[in-house]
């Protein structure tokens, strides 16, 4: 099953970091937040991911180009530049980097990748957060109630959408949140739901959203444990402490 990353955003609000790289390149522990959000999934057995790029995504497709000779010892002999590997600490994961456009919203994002994605069901999140998701409970949760969406409703540090839940059932997707559960990404999505995807200016939270609520068609994992966004340079030194603890809570514990 594939994972869409939506990387392309401009993160205005971490300009500090993010004048130089795009908001998923920035680092938590020494690593881009890219890369531990890949973790989540690939730990729990999900390593196909299609990269959403946009805001210098130049610099993601390099890092990704170079992957295996960072993440590897090797010796170079000079007089031709061949390279003998010694050891590596690279993944086995297989990482489609796909240019989406500079001012493509979330949703024209997501519709880019329609051709790539087929006929399977598949899952979308943002590149700029991190939580203790089990994948698997997830996807069973999707599959057992047969509706066409499924998005991770977590415990807001405040600001993103806010849902109104009946059980599982979303009610209400709205833009400003109060209190209660919010968006989280983390979502499973049928691929009908490009049929809610208009062109490049498509919003995902707002009309797709909204939509599928009012058919009924978007239902709500409830996720109780840890979520925290990287929005600011706040929300860069939690999660930063979090890592310099040696067991972040982002984690998935075998």
């Amino acid at each position: 099953m594939k994972t869409i990353i939506l990387a392309g955003g401009l993160g205005t609000r971490l300009a500090e970091e993010t004048g130089l790289r795009p908001k998923p390149m920035v680092e938590i522990g020494g690593r881009p937040i890219l890369w531990h959000i890949m973790n989540i999934y690939a730990s729990q057995g999900y390593k196909d991911f299609l990269v959403a790029c946009g805001y210098k995504g130049d610099l993601i497709k390099e890092y990704f180009a170079n992957f295996f000779i960072h993440n590897s010892d090797f010796f170079v002999d000079q007089s031709d530049g061949s390279r003998e590997i010694i050891g590596s600490n690279s993944s086995n994961w297989r990482t489609g980097l796909i240019d989406t456009g500079q001012g493509t919203m979330t949703g024209g994002r997501v519709l880019r990748m329609r051709e790539l994605i087929g006929d399977e069901t598949f899952m979308v999140t943002y590149g700029d957060g991190l939580g203790n998701i089990n994948i698997n409970e997830l996807l069973k949760f999707h599959r057992s109630h047969g509706k066409k969406a499924t998005v991770t409703a977590v415990h807001p540090p405040s600001r993103f959408g806010a849902m109104s839940l009946d059980e599982e059932a979303v009610v209400e997707f709205s833009e400003k949140p109060q209190e209660g559960w919010i968006n989280g990404g983390f979502f499973v999505f049928e691929p009908s739901v490009f049929d809610f995807l208009q062109d490049d200016s498509t919003i995902l939270e707002r009309e797709p959203l909204e939509k599928l609520t009012l058919e009924n068609e978007l239902m709500a994992y409830r996720h109780d444990g840890f979520w925290q966004p990287m929005d600011t340079l706040r929300e860069k030194q939690i999660l930063e402490d979090f890592w310099a603890t040696g067991t972040p809570p982002w984690e998935i514990k075998k």
